[in-house]
């Protein structure tokens, strides 16, 4: 859905899809439009040579000029297993400042990483591309392998594992400006020295019947590592 996003995209189902040797799923608006009302369930991908995931609220705004910034909610995405994504990447799901995705649901989701990410990579600031094309490749290599998460609020994520093939030294998950984040049965690969979650002003974030972090309710967290 996206990038040319003027008009909105609203009460669409998508199933029993096969992703093969190509990019993720990509949900974008960028032009002003409301996306909204949206489901996505029983996903195959396989060598996926970009974010298995992307979904993006940016402010390019290539319509008229009293158009305001478009809208990105209620998104449900389930039972989705995919194998051999890219390593620079991750999942990518991120708004921009005063304009929030809201209403985001993700379970049941199973990702084999390529792996092959380094220490300096995870200490890696991301840049807002507010105004850019909306595309991973332009974030550069992402400094977590699982997801990246920013400018969200209302995130509910249960049964979702993330692991990689090759040894990879950045954190599972970050997120960044998230408002009411639910975690529970997660599970995530990592290597010794690094976090699980890395949160930035974070609030009410809570999880639970994970692995391999423990039981955790947070009012706030800012630069906090679970």
């Amino acid at each position: 859905m996206g990038p040319e996003s003027n008009g909105g995209f609203k009460n669409v189902t998508i199933s029993n899809c096969v992703f093969d040797y190509c990019r993720g799923l990509a949900l974008e608006t960028v032009d002003g439009a409301l996306l909204e009302d949206v489901t996505i369930t029983n996903i195959t991908m396989r060598d996926i040579v970009n974010a298995p995931i992307f979904v993006r609220l940016g402010a390019r705004m290539r319509g008229p000029e009293s158009a305001p910034v478009g809208a990105l909610r209620r998104v449900i995405i389930s039972n989705v297993v995919c194998y051999n994504a890219d390593n620079k990447h991750g999942a990518i799901i991120s708004g921009i400042p005063g304009h929030d995705i809201e209403d985001l649901r993700l379970s049941n989701i199973r990702i084999y990483y390529k792996g092959g990410g380094t220490k300096e990579q995870s200490m890696r600031e991301v840049p807002g591309l507010e105004k850019e094309y909306p595309e991973p490749y332009r974030f550069g290599t992402m400094p977590s392998y699982g997801f990246f998460i920013r400018n969200v609020k209302d995130l509910k994520v249960n049964d979702v594992e993330v692991s990689y093939i090759t040894d990879d030294f950045r954190p599972p998950f970050i997120l960044d400006h998230v408002t009411g984040a639910d975690f529970q049965h997660i599970k995530a690969q990592k290597a010794a020295s690094s976090a699980t979650f890395v949160l930035n002003e974070v609030k009410d974030f809570n999880i639970y019947n994970s692995r391999p972090v423990a039981d955790t309710k947070l009012a706030n967290a800012n630069k906090k590592e679970l």
